[in-house]
């Protein structure tokens, strides 16, 4: 199919033929996705045909209608006919599901939705398991795995019957062999007794001293008595001579040993008369240690087999956490470093140290963090001169009877990492088991990229290489895609309910590529997220993949750079909520160009998409940057893959911390900075990641504000007016109208979280959720209020001919309007959140179905609105706030920012958008690389003199930017 044949009878020159123009019937479901009539959410009626096979990015203003259009109404469509697939009992539950507001959809494809939710319950669930990489890792160390004593170093293996056969076979023809098992006297019996059951089964002659005897003869002799309990003997079980081409006495000899191995419990020895005897087990089993034979429930740290015994599978345990007794790593041993050692009494175990230090070259006077690891150890386990930490607590837990013991015992434990497990969750001796010297354990530990370099440079020899190659090709393919998707810096081990929802969505693309899957219907919602710009070049290769296999690839994204890439642009809009849903533009690169040269534009196809894209509107770069004389310095960072760094925040200036993905930036900010601030306030429970110090004009920070993408309210029922408080405004509104007095109404009465006027069906959440065993939850229209939350009864109180469940209904922007010359209190509280680029939510909008850079949006919005003591004197950290926002919400977005700080706030940053960078008055970019080669802070300073770097990501995208060559 040439790729612009729809497009070009969509569209002339630059002008979009209306829908109602489109004739559907002279196109072929075969080749196109046809959506006639779609009225979802705010859609407006619209026909859209999405060629097959291709790469489609469907974008807009945040609101428009992208996603009613991608997942409310394509996907829901292919949902809905998938369970008219399933069975009577599950189609009970699942008929229920609405159909789409849509004349007809024709063309779909089995659908496969990829969006940013984190949607995990297991607790134990990791990126090896989501992966199914951890799957197919247990099967390869079950199959080839090799087992090493943790004594000798030496392979523990068990010995066949075959195994016994051919080393008797391999000796000369006519060689004399005997087949023994050792003479074990049960717990109970005597020797006499033990002789007297074999005569019974059978056995006539013992082995003793090399000599054979019968056992008639040892029984009524005087030699029984003579027979010490520390004596060897054999039951011989056969004699033979070794005939390799006889199969009757192979046949005989592998009887032979299997009675052997049974009557020895698990040995047989075999003596080569005159030469040599040698003794087989057919135990796993060597240097006193009876070990696991390779299987894949050993590897299984969900299953109670596998998982490790101290830590129960979970990776960490209750212990002594290393940061709570070293807390100052600034400070040397002798300056009391050792916070536990510090007081007169507990200092008794410190004198030895610096007493004797000098006789085993320890460096007292040094401080902690620049000692050698061989010297930290050393603090812990001691010699012979002193005593060590370890010694300490355990001395301490022996006292535990006293209440002083207990409490300073309970003031250095914390989560610490399972020592047993190093955190991988596998019982210890899951890591007996390697290939190529390393153990499963040491590969989840590894980061995806030096796991995917061990796989490639992996050396097996040909029986194993024979088993293995069709999982190792599995596992390399499904590291590779992890890799190209810019997830190469997390570990296997790393929990999935530790990722953001960016990076989950794509661990789910590179999922659904190691199952290379065609003629299927992939929609995404924004993958780019959390990707800098050096990663989102692998993502686009991804989704070409994804296409080239033979599958149609829908995208909603704001990125310019997955736009470039993309067969397909679908635009809607113009604007957003009740100004969007109708289809502004679609074509390919060719047309957007005309669009540009035409420069016509009729009504409601005004695209602010093609503007930015053409270059026709733009984020201006600031004309100044801000200066600034006061500072937050973090001194030492050393938290996950932070390499001892120091950072200087400025106040009153917009900074902003970048670098690629997994370079360490929420490290930074989110787990170091941001507790460290808040610890100093006596505000913070949580842990505090490592650190030396935290510097700098403290008394100029009163207070510190974390708007990142955690949802508004852990409630359902949560929704922005309830957040911003313009919830309590409304329902006194509500309560104050004529009938509602009358009826004796309180506010309470328009609220859907308690009794009184609520729906008692849906507990006000106007839809009721049905937990389905087999495939995610569904949520269904509450036929009790048909979605409306509230009482037939509270309904009938109306404002302007609009009740409670209308108003909810409106987006902000209608509502502003509609309030806006009766209700000046409400519009100010709503002003904010128009503010900040979320006029098309509606006021009744759920929490849970917010994206993350809604909610995070909503926060700001209600910082903005409430009043502030501490104006002037606040700290905003935001977590990628232009999550899910366009070009055109960006710019409101800045704005907003910029406000707080011209009020005197401090803002911090945590992005990848370089629209947001170039607007920075502070540039902090940490890498070079993520995971492992990144944690160190590349730069410093502002983005004018940060181009002029050589070899910077950060600085290779911003320089386009800024317009510089």
């Amino acid at each position: 199919m040439a790729r612009h044949t729809l497009t070009q009878r969509m569209t002339t020159s630059s002008e979009t033929i209306p829908a109602e123009e489109i004739d559907f019937a002279d196109l072929d479901a075969r080749r196109f996705i046809l959506i006639k009539g779609a009225k979802v959410h705010n859609l407006k009626n619209i026909d859209v045909a999405i060629p097959r096979n291709m790469l489609v990015v469907v974008t807009g203003l945040s609101g428009s209608g992208k996603s009613s259009l991608a997942f409310d109404t394509l996907f829901a469509e292919g949902q809905r006919m998938y369970v008219e697939s399933l069975s009577s009992y599950a189609r009970q539950f699942l008929g229920r599901m609405e159909k789409p507001e849509v004349e007809y959809i024709r063309g779909v494809s089995p659908a496969i939705a990829i969006e940013q939710k984190v949607n995990t319950r297991n607790p134990r669930s990791t990126v090896g398991t989501s992966t199914e990489i951890y799957d197919y890792l247990k099967l390869l160390f079950a199959r080839i795995g090799v087992t090493y004593s943790p004594i000798s170093g030496d392979v523990v293996r068990k010995d066949t019957v075959t195994d016994v056969v051919d080393f008797m076979l391999a000796h000369p023809e006519g060689t004399r062999v005997l087949v023994m098992a050792p003479l074990l006297v049960r717990p109970g019996r005597t020797l006499a007794e033990e002789l007297n059951i074999l005569l019974s089964k059978g056995y006539n002659r013992i082995v003793r001293g090399g000599e054979t005897q019968f056992i008639e003869e040892v029984l009524e002799g005087e030699e029984l008595a003579e027979i010490s309990e520390a004596e060897e003997l054999f039951i011989l079980i056969d004699r033979a001579a070794v005939q390799p081409d006889d199969e009757d006495t192979q046949y005989r000899l592998s009887d032979s040993v299997q009675t052997a191995f049974f009557e020895g419990e698990g040995s047989c020895v075999v003596e080569i008369v005159g030469q040599e005897q040698r003794t087989f087990s057919d135990k796993f089993e060597l240097d006193g240690i009876l070990f696991e034979e390779p299987s894949v429930n050993l590897f299984s740290f969900n299953n109670p087999y596998g998982a490790c015994k101290r830590c129960e599978g979970f990776g960490k345990v209750l212990g002594i956490d290393p940061d709570l007794v070293i807390p100052d790593k600034g400070l040397s041993v002798f300056e009391g470093a050792i916070a536990p050692w510090r007081t007169e009494k507990m200092s008794e175990w410190l004198k030895p140290l610096l007493r004797n230090g000098i006789r085993f070259d320890f460096p007292i006077h040094r401080p902690y963090k620049d000692l050698s690891q061989a010297e930290k150890d050393l603090l812990w386990t001691g010699n012979s001169h002193f005593k060590g930490l370890d010694a300490f607590f355990n001395e301490i837990e022996k006292q535990t009877h006293k209440i002083q013991y207990r409490v300073m015992l309970s003031r250095y434990r914390g989560r610490t990492t399972c020592p047993d497990c190093r955190g991988s969750r596998l019982r210890k001796d899951a890591a007996y088991v390697k290939i190529a010297g390393a153990s499963i354990t040491d590969l989840v530990l590894k980061s995806i990229e030096d796991a995917l370099d061990f796989f490639k440079n992996l050396e097996l020899d040909e029986h194993s290489q024979q088993i293995g190659k069709r999982i190792l090709t599995e596992i390399n393919n499904r590291l590779e895609y992890m890799v190209r998707v810019g997830l190469g810096y997390l570990s296997l081990n790393r929990l999935t309910n530790s990722l953001s929802g960016g990076e989950f969505q794509r661990i789910k693309l590179a999922t659904s590529l190691g199952s290379a899957l065609v003629g299927s219907m992939y929609i995404l919602d924004e993958p780019s997220i959390g990707l800098h710009p050096r990663d989102t070049q692998r993502l686009v290769g991804v989704l070409e993949s994804l296409r080239d296999l033979g599958n149609t690839v829908i995208v909603v994204e704001h990125e310019e750079e997955v736009m470039h890439a993309a067969d397909q642009i679908i635009d809607i809009g113009p604007k957003a909520g009740t100004g969007g849903g109708h289809l502004v533009f679609q074509g390919d690169w060719e047309e957007v160009k005309e669009y540009g040269k035409n420069g016509k534009e009729k009504a409601n196809s005004h695209s602010y998409t093609l503007d930015f894209l053409l270059g026709k509107d733009s984020i201006p770069v600031p004309t100044f940057r801000r200066k600034f004389t006061h500072f937050l310095e973090l001194k030492g960072a050393r938290e996950n893959n932070l390499k001892d760094v120091s950072a200087k925040f400025p106040l009153n200036t917009l900074t902003v911390v970048t670098g690629v993905s997994g370079s360490g930036k929420s490290t930074l900010v989110r787990k170091l900075l941001y507790p460290a601030l808040m610890r100093t306030k006596g505000e913070y429970g949580e842990d505090v990641g490592k650190f030396d110090e935290l510097a700098g004009s403290l008394n100029r920070v009163e207070a510190v504000e974390m708007v990142d993408q955690n949802p508004i309210g852990k409630s359902s029922r949560s929704n922005p007016v309830t957040y911003i408080k313009a919830y309590d405004y409304m329902r006194q509104m509500m309560a104050d109208l004529p009938l509602a007095k009358a009826r004796g109404y309180k506010p309470s009465h328009f609220s859907f979280n308690v009794d009184g006027g609520r729906c008692e069906v849906c507990q006000g959440e106007g839809q009721v959720k049905i937990e389905m065993q087999f495939m995610a939850d569904i949520y269904l229209k509450c036929e009790g209020c048909g979605g409306k939350r509230f009482k037939q009864e509270i309904l009938e109180v109306k404002y302007h001919e609009k009740d409670v469940a209308d108003i909810l209904d409106m987006t902000v922007d209608d509502a502003i309007d509609f309030f806006r010359d009766s209700e000046e209190r409400l519009v100010e509280k709503l002003q904010p959140l128009q503010d900040v680029g979320l006029g098309y939510v509606t006021l009744g909008q759920s929490s849970n179905t917010l994206s993350g850079g809604e909610a995070q949006r909503v926060k700001l919005a209600s910082f903005l609105g409430k009043g502030n003591s501490n104006k002037g004197k606040t700290l905003f950290i935001f977590d990628e706030p232009t999550t899910g926002l366009h070009f055109h919400d960006i710019k409101k977005l800045l704005a907003a920012i910029n406000a707080l700080v011209d009020q005197g706030d401090s803002v911090i940053v945590i992005e990848h958008n370089m629209e947001v960078i170039k607007c920075a008055d502070w540039i902090i970019d940490l890498g070079p690389e993520g995971g492992e080669s990144g944690g160190y802070i590349t730069y410093a300073g502002t983005p004018e003199d940060m181009v002029g770097l050589e070899g910077n990501y950060t600085a290779d995208f911003l320089r386009g930017k800024l317009g510089k060559a």
